[in-house]
């Protein structure tokens, strides 16, 4: 009797994935587990030793697995192109070929070889770029054609990088410096240089756009400061404090759809979700008090101490927490809106889905709400850890932990193979850039396979 193998899960959340990975997937290690969640429309794509695995969350209480393939084993690299039936893989059997699949069709779109291992991919709906070590090329993504190439990047061993998911407004963004926190940015639609942000003093460890690519979010190596930047002009918008006390590696980095919140997560117990606002002075004049008096005093005192005491004074905390756990383990967030309401998805490399609700108003700790198990045939698991709980005051997250689980859909705006929003939704304004890609046409993605001993970057059609 054979024994059934254990897979080896490596969880992905395609579009906001540009974190570093954690010190056990350096110096050519296995990482125990691969994640990628997909926040516009509540997608989760599995690596796993085997192959993959696709899901969806329509609600809290139902996660549905879309599709798994065993065609290629010890996949390492899995992202989906939205909702639509676009699916990249790299394994590790191979890890100098990325494989483009219409996975509904069962059908292989093209192959493309490149000269060392393949270390990240990025899609949108315009562009699909593949970030090697010192490397990094550049597709249309509609016919796979090699755009450019840029050679000679800052040597990158994570394979950092982040692309907006606008394709109207394709900015990639990858570090410029291996001994600085310098951004570089690039423009992939024009294919030129926009600019370079001395982002941090230490190397780079995390990088996101917002959905509309107006907004990148960085951190350093050092994971104590995460840092806004406007898109494209690259000026200082915020800058958030995770933490003091100690170093961390930070896993996942992700903005919210309507880009007021920031979530970070690390190698610790805790996650973090900052949230995106500009303290006014318009608030009416408020009575003299000695309190009153010494905060003002304070506030004047930040603009004659040395700057980096009086940053470290003025950087925003976290809004919100959660407290997981496990600790040390990789995880990947997204922020979602799932039945009408704000959750926050943890995604951890021993095979869970973690949702919490997240209270917009007043932040505080996220209330655990359902965990799913990824591990076996996608079926539920209820959270237990919930019944040891201590009773919480009635606020908005006590409140709408016990609402009704009957599935509605997302009012988030999301995508779908139709090249429309969801169902009842408006279309976003980006989407009609250059015309949405539809997967179902026959001519959109005709088979391309790459000839046999080909220089990397030109495939050729059957």
């Amino acid at each position: 009797m054979q024994t059934k193998q254990k897979k080896e899960f490596i969880p992905h959340f395609p579009w906001q994935a540009g974190a570093q990975p954690s010190p056990g997937q350096q110096g050519g290690q296995r990482p125990p587990l691969q994640m990628a969640l997909l926040c516009l429309c509540s997608s989760l794509a599995i690596g796993t030793t085997t192959g993959y695995r696709l899901f969806s969350l329509s609600s809290v209480e139902q996660l549905d697995q879309v599709h798994e393939s065993n065609e290629i084993p010890d996949v390492y690299i899995v992202e989906r192109l939205f909702s639509s039936s676009l699916v990249v893989v790299v394994s590790h059997a191979k890890p100098q070929q990325m494989n483009v699949y219409h996975f509904k069709k069962g059908t292989e779109i093209c192959n493309y070889s490149y000269s060392s291992k393949i270390l990240s991919i990025r899609l949108n709906r315009q562009r699909l770029v593949v970030c090697l070590e010192e490397s990094i090329y550049i597709h249309n993504i509609k016919d796979m054609k090699l755009l450019k190439t840029i050679m000679d990047t800052p040597p990158n061993t994570t394979g950092l990088c982040a692309l907006s998911i606008n394709h109207a407004n394709s900015y990639l963004a990858y570090p410029g410096s291996a001994t600085s926190g310098e951004i570089a940015l690039y423009d992939g639609n024009t294919l030129k240089t926009a600019c370079t942000i001395p982002a941090h003093e230490g190397p780079l460890a995390a990088l996101t756009f917002n959905s509309t690519g107006s907004k990148l979010a960085s951190a350093s190596e050092k994971g104590t400061v995460i840092r806004v930047f406007s898109i494209p002009g690259g000026q200082k918008l915020y800058e958030f404090r995770r933490g003091m006390k100690r170093y961390v590696n930070i896993s996942s980095l992700v903005f919210s759809m309507d880009s007021q919140f920031l979530c970070a997560s690390s190698n610790t117990e805790t996650v973090h979700i900052f949230k995106l606002e500009h303290l006014t002075d318009s608030r009416p004049e408020e009575p003299p008090t000695w309190s009153g008096y010494m905060g003002k005093m304070f506030q004047a005192a930040t603009n004659y101490l040395p700057a980096q005491v009086s940053g470290m004074m003025s950087q925003d905390r976290a809004f919100a927490t959660v407290r997981l756990n496990i600790s040390g383990q990789r995880n990947i967030c997204a922020l979602s809106t799932i039945q009408k309401l704000p959750r926050l998805l943890v995604t951890t490399s021993d095979g869970h889905l973690y949702i919490y609700n997240l209270d917009p108003q007043d932040g505080g700790e996220c209330v655990l709400i359902k965990n799913h198990s990824l591990l076996g045939s996608g079926k539920m698991e209820e959270n237990k850890e919930n019944d040891l709980q201590p009773p919480v005051p009635q606020s908005y997250a006590a409140t709408v932990a016990r609402q009704s689980t009957v599935p509605s859909t997302s009012t988030m705006p999301g995508y779908s193979e139709d090249g429309g929003a969801l169902r009842g939704e408006v279309i976003p304004e980006h989407e009609f850039a250059t015309g949405p890609v539809c997967l179902d046409d026959e001519n959109e993605f005709p088979p391309i396979i790459l000839c046999r001993g080909g220089q990397p970057g030109k495939a050729k059609r059957s």
